[in-house]
């Protein structure tokens, strides 16, 4: 049984590690669209692939201010409580099978 515990303890590890890094790309990809740079080139075209995932189907959402986009901040919103809850599961599971 102690075994699941660690498992489960390291798969709470590697969800927060995922979603901690999906927010710095988030927030990279905000300030990069505040500054004029190169749209093709190979850092921002990563940038667009790994959140375009998260706020495409965000923006068909009327999340619009005049000209502010406010589904950055919901995705960060969305990937703060997705944080918390997997990673509060997977720790309580962790204690309960003697990992933690």
């Amino acid at each position: 049984m102690f075994v699941f515990g660690i498992v489960f303890q390291g798969l709470a590890l590697l969800v927060h590690g995922i979603c901690t890094l999906l927010y710095w790309l988030l927030f990279a990809r905000i300030i990069i669209s505040w500054i004029p740079v190169d749209p093709f080139s190979g850092p921002v075209q990563f940038l667009i692939q790994v959140t375009d995932p998260i706020l495409a189907p965000l923006r068909r959402l009327p999340l619009h201010i005049g000209m502010l986009d406010l589904s950055p901040l919901v995705a960060f919103f969305m990937l703060f409580i997705t944080d918390k809850i997997l990673v509060t599961i997977l720790m309580r599971l962790a204690y309960q099978f003697g990992g933690g």
